[in-house]
C-alpha cells in the first residue's frame, strides 16, 4: 500500500467534504483554496473519487460536491484503493516454489514489504472519515481547554 502525494490529497479533500456533510456542497475551488491543492489536481482526483462511488456531484446554483455515503462509512483505504486503482493494492503472498524455505535476501524483504503493507491496509480499512473528523475535532477541543485552563484557574491570560 503506498501512501502517494496522490492519495493524501484525495484524503484531504474528502475531510473537507466530511467536515461539511451537514451543511453544503463543496466546490472544488474551495477546496483548492482551503487545502491548497491545484484546481486541475482535484478534477482529476475527484474523476477517480466519482468513478469508485464515493462523491457524487450536485449540479446549480450553491452546487459542488458532497460524499456518496455517509462519513462514517467511508474508509480511508476505500479513497487510497480509489486513487491507487484496487489492482495494486497489497494481498498476503506466500513463498512458492522447492526453495521457498531458502529466500534471497530481496525476496524476504519483498515479504516483509508487502506484509507491512497489508498490516497498513487492514488498518486503514478501520479508520473512516468520520473517525478522523471526531479525532481532529476532540483535539480542537483539548487545545481550547489548555488555553482556557489557565486562565479558569487564576493563572495568567493567554493572549
Amino acid at each position: 500500500m503506498k501512501l502517494s502525494t496522490k492519495a493524501r490529497y484525495a484524503i484531504t479533500a474528502m475531510m473537507d467534504l466530511a467536515l461539511h456533510e451537514q451543511t453544503r456542497p463543496v466546490t472544488l475551488a474551495d477546496i483548492s483554496q482551503n487545502q491548497g491543492i491545484s484546481l486541475s489536481y482535484l478534477e482529476q482526483l475527484f474523476a477517480r473519487l466519482r468513478s469508485y462511488g464515493l462523491v457524487r456531484g450536485v449540479r446549480g446554483p450553491g452546487g459542488g460536491y458532497r460524499l456518496a455515503k455517509a462519513s462514517g462509512e467511508i474508509s480511508i483505504a476505500e479513497i487510497v484503493a480509489a486513487i491507487n486503482d484496487k489492482n495494486n493494492m497489497p494481498q498476503m503472498a506466500e513463498p512458492e516454489g522447492p526453495d521457498a524455505n531458502e529466500l534471497t535476501d530481496k525476496a524476504m524483504m519483498d515479504l516483509m514489504w508487502n506484509e507491512l503493507s497489508c498490516r497498513i491496509y487492514n488498518f486503514l480499512e478501520g479508520q473512516t472519515l468520520d473517525q478522523f473528523i471526531n479525532l481532529i475535532q476532540g483535539a480542537r477541543t483539548e487545545e481550547v481547554a489548555e488555553v482556557i485552563k489557565p486562565v479558569a484557574a487564576g493563572g495568567p491570560a493567554v493572549a
